[in-house]
Parts: structure tokens; sequence; C-alpha cells
């Protein structure tokens, strides 16, 4: 085993401080989802959209990565980790990853609305009506919301297929396109780290049923203890 997929989801993000929608049922920050996290809802009201998103900018910069973020920079030094992340904040890369797929997008990023490749660092400063791109046009976040295509689909589909096992962290494994990546997988042992993960009889699936922070150190020590073990194997062999 050389290569490793992470896909992160909104636990891992959780145990920052971050809320998630499952666990806001549906309201974030006392925003309704459809309002400010969809195509539609910016086609309404942008203003309500950027004001949601300015906030959601803010709280991510003042969150800290966590335990389990910080555990998988500890794979990168025996094994090749490729990480797919459902969430928009920058944790990962703060923590130390440095091979990071946002497949919903980025929080720290503005792009134009009629040029998606006009894209633009902000960090945690926040957009307004009137913020324009070079080509003129308004910026929005640099998000995909519902409603919209997932560019990085395909992308990560690929490496997922490539990979010699699959870590999947703080995903229900319910909200598609992202959940369908396991069944990319070619016969590859695959580890779940999740308190709500749901039951799966595959052999091949291997449950951790804790919090990202709690469960995800004790999965990566356990991978870096093999990586190890099959070393001194093959110096004495």
């Amino acid at each position: 085993m050389t290569s490793l997929a992470i896909l992160t989801g909104a636990g891992m993000s959780a145990d920052s401080g971050l809320s998630t929608f499952r666990d806001a049922g549906g309201l974030w920050e006392g925003y309704d989802v459809e309002e400010v996290a969809s195509i539609s809802g910016w086609h309404q009201n942008p203003k309500k959209v950027l004001d949601f998103y300015n906030l959601r900018r803010a709280h991510a910069a003042e969150a800290e990565p966590n335990a389990g973020h910080r555990a998988l920079v500890d794979l990168e030094s025996c094994y090749e980790v490729t990480i797919i992340t459902q969430n928009v904040d920058d944790l990962h890369e703060r923590a130390g990853s440095t091979n990071v797929l946002h497949l919903h997008g980025e929080l720290s990023k503005a792009r134009s609305v009629d040029c998606p490749d006009q894209v633009y660092s902000i960090g945690s400063a926040p957009i307004f009506i009137g913020d324009l791109a070079e080509d003129g046009a308004q910026l929005r976040p640099h998000i995909v919301w519902f409603g919209e295509g997932v560019p990085m689909i395909e992308k990560a589909a690929g490496i997922v297929a490539r990979t010699d096992a699959l870590i999947v962290i703080g995903t229900s494994l319910s909200v598609y396109p992202a959940a369908g990546l396991v069944d990319f997988t070619s016969d590859v042992p695959v580890f779940v780290v999740d308190s709500g993960a749901p039951d799966v009889t595959d052999d091949q699936w291997i449950h951790y049923r804790e919090s990202a922070a709690v469960g995800t150190p004790k999965l990566v020590q356990h991978l870096v203890n093999r990586k190890e073990q099959l070393r001194k194997e093959k110096q004495s062999g």
C-alpha cells in the first residue's frame, strides 16, 4: 500500500467548532440553506448570500485545525496522500497537508459570476455588492452551490479509482455526488471514521465509530505502524 485517498466531510470541521447542515437542521446561523447555499438563492437575493458567506468566512478564519487534521499530515511521511474534501474551509492546508482537492469550493476565494476561471484569493475578507472581478462582473464566493455542477468530481473519481486504500472521515456518505466516490474503489480497503457512519457489511470496510478528532489519530497511527512493520520485514527478509 503506497497511496491513500482521503475523503473528508462536515464532521471533520465540526470538531474544530464549525457548524454543519446536519447539526443545524437545515439552518446555518439562522439562515435557511436553500436561500443562501443555492444558485436560485443567489439570483433572488445576492446580498443575503454574500452576508451569509462573509459570516462563514470569518468563523472559518477563527477556527483551528483539530487533532484529526493534524494527524493526516503525518501520513505524508510514508504514503502518497491526496485529501478530497467536501469542506470549504482551509483547515487541512493550515494543518500542513500539501495535496488537497476541494470538491465544493473554497471560502477563502472569490470568483467572477460570469467567468469561473477568474478566481481570487481573499483570505478572510468580506465580499460586498459592487466588488468586481477583472471582467467587470460581480464577485461571488468560490463555492459550489446546490443546483450547480461539481467541476472537480471527475478528477476526484480518478484519484479514488487509482488509490491503494480509501479513508472516509466525518461524512455520512449520503450527499451526492461526493458519496458516490466510494463506488470507484477497486477491491481496496476502506477505512471509515465517523460516529454516525452507516452500517456496511463489506469485509473491506473497517470502522472507527468515533469523531474525526478522536478516531483519525488512531487510524493514522495504525497505518504508520503498518508501514514501519512492512519496512522492517522487508529489511529482515
